[in-house]
């Protein structure tokens, strides 16, 4: 074998190794697996029911989901408005959720630490805890995000939307979300 046919295929070897190292690292970083999270109070895109907002009792909404993959280590959702006219309102932070739950009940207490370990971050209204849509004027969209993680996170409970993202860089496994709106 000639040294020139010896390169070539060192080369083609090498490549098909980084193709596949790539696929493995997307595979477990999310690589197109998505989770599914509904409500049995709305559906996606629909109205939010007043019941969960500042105008009614102000409790979050029951949530189920489905899709978490093997590995999953934690769960994290964050629900926010990007509508608001401050900017992206953060509603709910809630991390470290046990990766066997398939959904949160309504009416989550609004503690830093839940009996099952998650624990509540601080949205906007500057306490833990679910706080539900209060626009000021118009509809506005509610997005709750759910992420799969390959670990738990050494995050307080004062941990905002911020820190949380930043401490899941690199350890989502896969993600989804819901959307849901309310109108003032």
């Amino acid at each position: 074998m000639s040294y020139k046919k010896f390169v070539l295929i060192a080369i083609i070897f090498f490549m098909l190794y980084l193709s596949c190292a790539q696929s493995e690292s997307e595979d477990r970083k999310g690589g197109g697996m998505d989770i599914k999270i509904t409500s049995s109070a709305f559906k996606e895109g629909e109205m939010i029911p007043r019941k969960y907002t500042c105008d009614g009792d102000d409790i979050s909404p029951p949530l189920e989901w489905s899709g978490i993959p093997n590995g999953t280590k934690g769960i994290a959702i964050i629900s926010d408005d990007p509508d608001a006219p401050m900017g992206t309102w953060v509603h709910w932070v809630i991390f470290n959720i046990p990766p066997d739950m398939k959904g949160l009940s309504e009416n989550i207490p609004a503690t830093t630490t839940l009996e099952n370990g998650a624990i509540q971050g601080i949205t906007d209204f500057r306490r833990p805890g679910y706080g539900g849509p209060c626009p000021p004027s118009g509809t506005h969209r509610y997005y709750f995000k759910i992420y799969a993680l390959d670990s738990m996170l050494k995050l307080k409970p004062q941990a905002t939307k911020k820190d949380l993202l930043k401490a899941m860089e690199g350890h989502i496994l896969a993600e989804g979300q819901l959307m849901g709106r309310y109108k003032r």
